[in-house]
C-alpha cells in the first residue's frame, strides 16, 4: 500500500533499465557511468573489486555541494581501504560491504571461518577504517534492514534540525536472496515468505516516507525508489519479473527492466507513467541540477538529464538507448523498442553463446524476446533487418568511446591515474 501511494504521488518510469548484475548497477548509479569504463562490470568472490579512487561518485559531488551524506545497507564496490562508501563521499555508513548471500556462510555445511572470515555488520565514518559490529549471519540478516531504516530516520531528523541538506543512499539488504523477513513480519501475509518480505520493504518505505512528513521537509524532499535488478533465479530466493521474461545476470529484459518511483511535489506531478528509456547512469545528472552540484567534465558521463521527462516539460527520454553488458562482453543493444541479442544467454548458470547472426526484438509486438529476425513467426519481429544499421551504428560509437577513455580494468590497484 504505501509502494502504491508513492507511485501515485510522482512519476512511475516503466522502462527504467539497470546492469545485469549487482556490482554494476550500483557502479552505474554512483558515477553516472557504465561500469565497463570503471572496472565494474561482474560480482566477484575474493579478488579485489569495486570502484577505484578516482572515480567520482555522487555522494562526493553532494559533499562538495555542502550536503551531509549517508549510506545505510549493501554497498558492494569494494571491500578494501580506499574503496568503502567513506572512503567515496559517504560522511556515515552502516551495513555490509559486499552480497547479502554472505549472511548464509556461518550455517552452511562445513564452513571454515580460518578459511573464510566470518562475515560483519560494519559501522564507519568518513575516511575511517570500518569497525566490526556483529557477525552478518542468518539471524542478523532478518533484523538488519529494520536497523537501516531506524539509521536513516535519525540522520534525516539530525540533518533537519541542523538545518542542512542532506543526501541518504539506503539499499536495503531485501530482496535478495537469502529472501527471510524480520521475524515481525514472518508468515503476516498468508502467502509465503515472499510475500512477507515484500510486505517488510513497503512497511520500511511508508517509515521513511511518514519521517519526511513528520519533519514537515516532504516538499523539499527528492524520493527516488527504485531496484538495482531483476529477480533471483536461485531456488526458494526468486520473485517475478512480471510482464517480462529473465532473471538478474542475463540481458533479457526481466533482467534490465525495474521498478523506478519518484516524488518531488510541486515539481512533478502526481500520477505520471511514461515508457520512455531511463537508464541508471541518469540519476546522477539528473540531480546535478536540483542539488546544485557540477557533473564531472574530466572524463566521460554516459547518463543524461532526464529532469524534463520527470517534470513533463517533455514527453521523450533524452536517450535512445544504452549498451547492455554482461561482464566485459556486449551482449546487447537496447534501442528505442528494439533490443539486439548478440549472445543467446537464458540463465546466470548457462555459459553464454554468441549468435551467429545477431537476434533482433521488436519489444512492443515480442516483449517476452521469444522470436529474432531468424524466427519464421508471425510477429512482425522478422522484418527488422533495418535495425542491425541503425544499432550497428551506435555500437562503433560506443566503442569508439573506449578508445578515447581506456577501461579500468577489473582488479585494478590504487592509486589510480587515468591514461589518455
Amino acid at each position: 500500500p504505501r509502494l502504491d501511494e508513492l507511485a501515485s504521488e510522482g512519476v512511475q518510469l516503466l522502462n527504467f533499465n539497470v546492469e545485469p548484475q549487482c556490482t554494476p548497477s550500483r557502479s552505474a548509479l554512483m558515477t553516472g557511468r557504465h561500469p565497463i569504463r570503471s572496472g565494474t562490470t561482474k560480482v566477484v568472490w575474493g579478488l579485489p573489486y569495486g570502484l577505484v579512487g578516482w572515480e567520482k561518485t555522487i555522494a562526493e559531488l553532494a559533499g562538495d555541494a555542502g550536503y551531509a551524506t549517508a549510506m545505510y545497507g549493501k554497498w558492494h564496490l569494494g571491500d578494501m581501504k580506499g574503496r568503502y562508501p567513506t572512503d567515496q563521499g559517504f560522511d556515515d555508513w552502516y551495513g555490509i560491504a559486499n552480497t547479502t548471500d554472505e549472511s548464509e556462510y556461518t550455517s552452511q555445511m562445513f564452513y571454515d571461518q580460518a578459511v573464510v572470515s566470518p562475515p560483519q555488520i560494519v559501522r564507519a565514518t568518513k575516511n575511517g577504517d570500518p569497525e566490526n559490529v556483529k557477525i552478518y549471519n542468518v539471524e542478523n540478516r532478518r533484523l538488519i534492514d529494520e536497523e537501516l531504516t531506524d539509521r536513516s530516520i535519525d540522520f534525516i531528523t539530525k540533518q533537519v534540525e541542523d538545518k542542512k541538506p542532506f543526501f541518504l543512499y539506503l539499499p536495503y539488504t531485501l530482496a535478495h536472496l537469502p529472501t527471510l523477513p524480520n521475524p515481525k513480519f514472518e508468515g503476516k501475509s498468508g502467502n509465503g515468505t515472499w510475500a512477507d518480505v515484500l510486505m517488510e520493504i513497503d512497511y520500511n518505505t511508508g517509515r521513511i516516507l511518514d519521517a519526511i512528513d513528520d519533519l514537515n521537509i516532504r516538499e523539499n524532499t527528492i524520493v527516488i525508489w527504485m531496484s538495482e535488478n531483476g529477480p533471483e533465479e536461485a531456488p526458494s530466493w526468486f520473485g517475478t519479473a512480471g510482464y517480462w521474461r529473465g532473471h538478474y545476470f542475463t540481458a533479457l529484459e526481466g533482467s534490465l527492466r525495474t521498478p523506478c518511483l519518484i516524488r518531488w511535489p510541486g515539481k512533478i506531478q502526481p500520477g505520471i507513467q511514461t515508457n520512455e528509456i531511463v537508464h541508471m547512469t541518469d540519476i546522477l545528472p539528473t540531480l546535478s541540477g536540483p542539488m546544485g552540484f557540477d557533473v564531472p567534465t574530466d572524463r566521460i558521463i554516459d547518463g543524461v538529464n532526464q529532469l524534463p521527462l520527470f517534470t513533463g516539460e517533455t514527453t521523450l527520454s533524452a536517450r535512445d538507448g544504452f549498451p547492455v553488458y554482461n561482464g566485459d562482453d556486449m551482449f546487447a543493444y537496447k534501442w528505442r523498442n528494439f533490443k539486439v541479442h548478440y549472445y543467446e544467454h537464458e540463465s546466470m548458470f548457462d555459459k553464454p553463446k554468441k549468435h551467429n547472426f545477431p537476434r533482433v526484438h521488436n519489444l512492443l509486438r515480442d516483449p517476452k524476446e521469444l522470436y529474432g529476425i531468424d524466427g519464421g513467426h508471425e510477429t512482425g519481429a522478422q522484418n527488422l533487418t533495418w535495425v542491425l544499421p541503425a544499432v550497428t551504428k551506435e555500437v562503433i560509437k560506443f566503442g569508439a568511446t573506449l578508445q578515447e577513455e581506456p577501461p579500468i580494468l577489473l582488479g585494478t590497484p590504487e592509486p589510480y591515474t587515468p591514461k589518455r
